[in-house]
């Protein structure tokens, strides 16, 4: 019974730190934010001659822009996690809903660089392909493109042909 407890308790501050994190996020984000950004940064700088632009006002400016900076990054990349996922999870629903569309690419964010490298290359021959059918409106998934190419040639042969 603990460990449920714990676990809701893990889930309500994980939303909690969510939504703040998003909230955080959007409002850093805003153009409001930047001119506020600016605003504090002149008044910082216009301060400069009434504290002899002392080493304490650097010191001001330099402590509270590292502050938020680390705040930021961490606030950031949970938003930035959490959007990457939901983008990956729609993907892969599209993917997986497609009949004739490649499976291996659900979940290629996991792969190697060398992996995804080996990939866009069948992409960069599909293209080839396409581009030499001349046609808009085909596509072919990773494994039917050399035979897709290969039947619609010989078609295209026969259609000379004749």
């Amino acid at each position: 019974m603990a460990t449920k407890r714990s676990k809701g308790k893990h889930l309500s501050r994980a939303r909690l730190f969510d939504k703040i994190s998003t909230k955080l996020t959007h409002a850093t984000g805003s153009p409001l934010a930047s001119i506020l950004a600016v605003c504090l940064i002149i008044g910082w700088a216009l301060c400069g001659p009434l504290f002899g632009f002392s080493d304490t006002w650097q010191l001001v400016i330099n402590t509270s822009t590292t502050i938020i900076t680390f705040l930021m990054v961490f606030i950031i990349q949970q938003t930035q996690n959490k959007d990457t996922m939901a983008l990956h999870l729609k993907l892969n629903e599209l993917i997986a809903s497609q009949e004739k569309a490649s499976n291996r690419l659900v979940d290629i964010e996991d792969l190697t660089e060398e992996e995804l490298t080996v990939i866009k290359k069948y992409y960069a021959r599909i293209s080839k392909l396409a581009a030499q059918e001349k046609d808009l409106h085909s596509s072919h998934s990773l494994d039917e493109a050399e035979d897709n190419h290969q039947a619609k040639s010989r078609q295209l042969k026969k259609k000379n042909n004749a």
